[in-house]
């Protein structure tokens, strides 16, 4: 019995001193202290030397930084670096720097506290930052939209773009283009006011050869323009026919 005693002693001083051996390797424990980080009484700890680490939660209210005059590196091993705080997320890629939030973002100087770039429109105007000539969004709600005097205001979507005001939708320019792949649907509650010269591409807009046999099982339709210059269509329901009908909104307006 005592035998066994002994040697499970002996077992477990030869575990903790590999336990030992192994935290004065990695910790790199001296005669001086620690080699490879430093604790003080204000709570800071120092790393002195590069260290790895998977996710850092540092507590409430805390700050990581470097040292005076130089730069902190943090680096990620084929993977991004990302800051996160709740629901807010800074992500840095190889290729791309993404800000995720849910309340909104602002990039300020500390020491003049001045706003660069602020999502709170109420109080700051949204202004591209200088060098940036793309802004991609999947959705953004704004009361106005405007390019600078010397330059094109281009609003474009992959798949669709859809511009929609609860008080209706006032576009205004010098020239007004609209370019698309399919179609274009223009919707109003009461009516679609267009003020100065209108140009449509015929060779664009489908159309149907004056000799080709009239089908009536095809659904078609006229574009038609009154006299004060509002829009309305008429169906075709027979060959030649003109925007002549009873139902439009021309005598309504008189």
């Amino acid at each position: 019995m005592a035998v066994c005693i002994v040697v499970l002693l002996f077992l477990l001083a030869l575990i903790n001193l590999i336990i030992t051996l192994v935290i004065w390797t990695v910790i790199r424990i001296g005669p001086n202290g620690c080699d490879s980080m430093e604790f003080h009484e204000s709570g800071l700890l120092r790393f002195k030397q590069k260290a790895d680490m998977g996710i850092v939660h540092p507590l409430h209210k805390s700050t990581v930084g470097g040292r005076k005059d130089q730069d902190l590196v943090l680096v990620g091993n084929n993977n991004p670096v990302v800051f996160q705080q709740g629901t807010t997320k800074l992500s840095v890629e190889k290729d791309k720097t993404s800000v995720v939030s849910d309340v909104g973002i602002s990039f300020t100087d500390p020491r003049t506290q001045t706003t660069f770039f602020s999502t709170d429109f109420e109080n700051h105007e949204f202004h591209l930052p200088k060098g940036v000539k793309v802004l991609s969004v999947k959705k953004a709600s704004t009361e106005r939209i405007t390019s600078s005097a010397a330059s094109d205001l281009n609003i474009r979507g992959d798949s669709k773009a859809i511009i929609r005001g609860n008080e209706g939708v006032n576009i205004m320019g010098r020239t007004v283009e609209f370019k698309m792949g399919g179609g274009i649907e223009l919707r109003a509650e009461n009516s679609i006011v267009l003020n100065g010269s209108v140009m449509f591409n015929a060779t664009r807009i489908p159309n149907s050869a004056g000799d080709v046999y009239f089908d009536e099982g095809m659904e078609r339709y006229k574009l038609c323009m009154c006299a004060d210059g509002t829009l309305f269509r008429v169906q075709v329901k027979y060959h030649n026919m003109g925007c002549q009908t009873s139902d439009n909104p021309c005598r309504k307006a008189h």
